[in-house]
């Protein structure tokens, strides 16, 4: 069947590329001048996709930049009216729509502050957007599958452009250079991801394992199989797991595990055994063909990315999981029930 959603996961090495071309000047003269400010940490507002992109941003400025990084409250902007002191925070929403009007709502505030705030949107004329002092424009192109997927890549791609640019390591910039090519080469593990989804169909809940940058990888591939099959897929850091989950891995349990990035690998790789030994059913998203075991259903993520790179590119066969999930279960990935594209939380 043709799909939207599907179409969109094939754009997004074109995306990616549009915005580091349209966005790369203007996210350097946004980090300049918020160099010039007396930033002490990061807060990021996001919900749902856009608030595992923020996940993504934990590590990102705590790794690259030194920074304590919060993921904000929004409630307490908005139901509880009690915003928390934000002086010396760089506070940054995301929204693939700008319409969400709590994150818009902590924005606001924080710019009333007195704190730097950037937006990052697809909607440069968005309420986000015009609540920040900085918009970075994702130039994504419509997105009209109601799940995000080109959306999500843009963002992350976003907050690593703004975390290079304020780092001044301008040696790391060919790094970022390599992300469209290294997607065109994850969307070659689509037959890997159609062959694990036939083998998950029949289940009705799963577990989503990653660990460090790849945290908000296990959330965003959570949501995507959440949102398109219906799934109730759980999502946990691979070292929370062990601190009581793993308790209800049953022999034939599927647990789709996110084994990607360096730093990780040892860890990952102790876990998958203790996995096999309670016979659980897996899926392995892997960088290194060394962790490849025939008993695992195995879906190729192209290596060459540094860590702090790696969920830029791992995410996409996670999204082609899903898709092909939604489709083994006789769903439709592009209208998901009780779904819409815009959800305007308060």
């Amino acid at each position: 069947m043709s799909s939207l959603l599907h179409a969109e996961i094939l754009e997004q090495p074109g995306a990616v590329r549009r915005l580091l071309d349209a966005q790369a000047e203007h996210v350097a003269e946004i980090a300049r001048r918020i160099a010039a400010k007396d930033v002490r940490f990061v807060v990021i507002a996001g919900r749902g996709t856009s608030d595992n992109a923020a996940r993504y941003g934990q590590y990102l400025f705590g790794a690259r930049n030194g920074w304590t990084v919060a993921l904000a409250t929004p409630s307490l902007f908005t139901l509880y009216r009690r915003p928390p002191r934000m002086p010396g925070a760089l506070v940054i929403g995301i929204s693939q729509s700008g319409q969400s009007p709590d994150v818009a709502s902590v924005v606001a505030e924080a710019r009333a502050q007195g704190s730097p705030t950037v937006a990052i949107t697809n909607d440069a004329r968005s309420p986000l957007a015009n609540a920040a002092e900085y918009v970075v424009d994702l130039n994504a192109g419509d997105e009209r599958s109601v799940a995000a997927t080109k959306t999500y890549t843009a963002e992350l791609t976003a907050l690593a452009m703004l975390s290079l640019a304020l780092s001044g390591d301008a040696q790391r910039t060919g790094d970022l250079e390599t992300i469209p090519e290294l997607l065109r080469t994850a969307l070659g593990s689509e037959p890997a991801a159609r062959a694990a989804a036939e083998k998950m169909k029949a289940h009705d809940r799963c577990v989503v394992l990653g660990r460090g940058f790849e945290y908000a990888t296990a959330f965003e591939i959570a949501l995507k199989i959440q949102e398109l099959s219906y799934v109730q897929a759980e999502p946990y850091s691979s070292a929370d797991f062990r601190h009581g989950p793993i308790a209800m891995i049953a022999p034939g349990f599927p647990i789709v595990l996110v084994a990607v990035g360096r730093a990780v690998r040892d860890e990952i790789a102790e876990l998958r055994a203790t996995l096999r030994e309670r016979s659980a059913s897996l899926v392995v998203l892997g960088d290194d063909e060394a962790m490849r075991d025939p008993s695992d259903s195995w879906i190729p993520v192209p290596a060459g990315a540094p860590d702090w790179l790696t969920p830029l590119v791992s995410v996409v066969p996670g999204q082609l999981l899903a898709y092909h999930l939604a489709i083994a279960r006789g769903t439709d990935p592009d209208q998901p029930r009780s779904l819409r594209k815009v959800t305007r939380t308060r």
